[in-house]
């Protein structure tokens, strides 16, 4: 307080002629006789001489104010130069990357998906053929459609991959063989919506930021459409034939190489969190499914 009582109710005229200004010279001594005399333009506490019109903030005070913070809006020749403190309204603070709510990830940014959503037919052809760029653009996209409809006619026909299975239903009548087709691919849908949810729950605990809709539809896909080879050939040959196995092995390395992928785009995670996220489900279908324990 004491600096702005300084400057307080001084008289402006004699401005140039206290404080940190520089003094000046006569007018007479410094043009020739006859010439136009025009007065210097007034000096800034830093020995700039400020453009001529132009007056510096020290100077601009009214009565009653400081003369450091003056009440006009004018543009301050002194404002953003090197040295100086970079000007900005109340509200119109400079981002520097940070905003309110974000969540902050270090060497990376958060981006959205690169395209529209995929009709369900390049959907699951993409999810096949190229996984990475399919993820990618569905990151931010619910697939609920057609998750819920091929993991449930997944579930229909996976009670023929078992062959225990398979003779019970067989040897039944139709009227309680059908209520038990049914039930199995419900019963498939739920566990593929428990087994997502788990999956993107650990994928936000290992600091993952996407959404729960896409996660847990692109997991109840990879998870169905990984073990079709395996549930077409067990359907003709038994559930325990070396080939069945074999192919159920490779079957299940390739959906861990997809949960990885996905879990990875969906939530901007490195491959070994997503891995991570992706191992609990992984090991939920090796178990009940690849293993025959379904």
């Amino acid at each position: 307080m004491a600096g702005f009582r300084i400057g307080r109710g001084r008289d402006p005229r004699n401005a140039q002629q206290q404080g940190p200004y520089p003094p000046q010279t006569p007018q007479h001594s410094q043009h020739p006789q006859g010439a136009p005399q025009q007065a210097p333009g007034p000096y800034s506490p830093y020995g700039q001489q400020a453009p001529q019109g132009q007056q510096g903030p020290w100077q601009r005070g009214g009565h009653g104010e400081p003369e450091y913070f003056d009440g006009q809006t004018g543009p301050d020749p002194y404002a953003n130069a090197p040295g100086h403190t970079q000007q900005f309204r109340f509200g119109e603070e400079p981002d520097y990357g940070y905003n309110q709510g974000a969540t902050y990830a270090a060497g990376r940014t958060t981006a959205p998906a690169i395209g529209p959503k995929l009709p369900w037919k390049q959907l699951l052809s993409g999810i096949v053929l190229r996984p990475n760029a399919t993820f990618w653009q569905m990151r931010d996209h619910s697939v609920w459609g057609p998750a819920i409809i091929v993991t449930f006619l997944y579930g229909l026909l996976a009670v023929f991959g078992f062959d225990q299975a398979r003779e019970d239903v067989l040897n039944s009548t139709l009227a309680s063989a059908v209520p038990y087709v049914i039930v199995t691919g419900i019963a498939v849908v739920l566990s593929g919506l428990v087994l997502g949810s788990v999956t993107h729950t650990l994928a936000r605990q290992f600091g993952g930021d996407g959404a729960w809709g896409p996660t847990v539809g692109l997991a109840m896909l990879i998870a169905s459409i990984t073990d079709a080879p395996r549930l077409f050939f067990a359907l003709f040959l038994s559930g325990n034939a070396p080939f069945v196995q074999v192919l159920g092995w490779v079957t299940w390395v390739a959906a861990g190489a997809l949960f990885t992928s996905m879990v990875s785009r969906s939530h901007d995670l490195p491959w070994q969190k997503a891995l991570g996220a992706s191992s609990i489900q992984l090991i939920a279908l090796l178990v009940l499914i690849k293993l025959g324990t379904l």
